[in-house]
């Protein structure tokens, strides 16, 4: 079997996905260790009877509806690749909108401190990490497995300003001030049919649902942070696409100024933000 032909195999299999063509291609590379432009530059290439074996198991289990990012265990984000695997988060494009904000808040030639409650795979902090090096980072998660992840990440990225721990949310023994803090916690609610469906099913729960109405740990963050942040210092959230309104409540009731939301690519609200006067 040859390139081309493995391509068109995996494609068909996967017809009922939007982005089956591309499905194919990450797990050919996975399969192959190579760059996407490599199989187009190489499409007669002939394929030895392991790597054919080891893209079809690959093939069944997405076919089954396992995350194409788990099975190829990596996944772009900030133009960064990641790895990830069951124990972390899949990073998303919308979460690019929480790094964007955040650096439009710290200017490149000042230190900075900021802080990453439930880092996972550690995409945010890294991103941050890799524009602003100035800055000191503490990035937190309360699995140990997501930090060994985050921190192969790091090195990979050959990034050297985030200090990573094991933290419940702000219970960290090193307790200093911040002047940014930036989170992307669990928002979905506990009975959202959503979370048996489509990838989300093959991702850690911690990580995703937080109480009947999604906002458990939201309210935790957004209370704590006053704690935590230097004056003048910024509170940075992802939330789901309907919780902008109890979000601002939040930010309001805990005396936050400068409250706003930001909305994502797809023209949803996303992230909000607040500073601590």
């Amino acid at each position: 079997m040859q390139i081309v032909d493995a391509l068109k195999h995996a494609r068909q299999q996967f017809h009922s996905s939007d982005s089956a063509q591309l499905d194919a291609e990450i797990l050919l590379c996975s399969v192959l260790r190579c760059e996407r432009s490599y199989l187009y530059a190489h499409p007669e290439m002939e394929l030895s009877k392991p790597l054919i074996e080891a893209l079809n198991k690959l093939i069944l289990l997405r076919a089954q509806g396992h995350p194409v990012a788990y099975l190829a265990k990596q996944k772009e984000f900030w133009s960064l690749l990641f790895q990830v695997d069951e124990n972390t988060l899949i990073p998303r494009p919308e979460t690019e909108i929480l790094v964007e904000e955040t650096l439009k808040l710290i200017p490149s030639d000042i230190k900075k401190n900021i802080l990453d409650l439930g880092t996972g795979s550690g995409a945010i902090a890294i991103a941050i990490a890799s524009e602003r090096p100035l800055a000191n980072i503490m990035a937190t998660d309360m699995s140990d497995k997501a930090l060994r992840v985050a921190k192969l990440n790091a090195r990979s990225q050959q990034i050297k300003n985030i200090q990573f721990k094991k933290a419940d949310w702000f219970n960290i023994k090193e307790i200093k001030q911040y002047d940014v803090i930036v989170s992307n916690p669990p928002y979905i609610c506990d009975d959202d049919p959503h979370l048996t469906q489509g990838d989300v099913r093959f991702e850690p729960v911690t990580a995703l649902s937080s109480g009947s109405d999604g906002l458990n740990d939201l309210r935790t963050i957004i209370a704590e942070a006053i704690k935590h942040l230097n004056k003048q210092g910024w509170l940075l959230v992802e939330h789901g696409y309907n919780q902008a309104k109890q979000v601002q409540i939040l930010f309001n009731e805990n005396k936050f100024t400068s409250v706003s939301t930001i909305k994502d690519y797809s023209k949803q609200d996303r992230v909000t933000i607040g500073q601590l006067i």
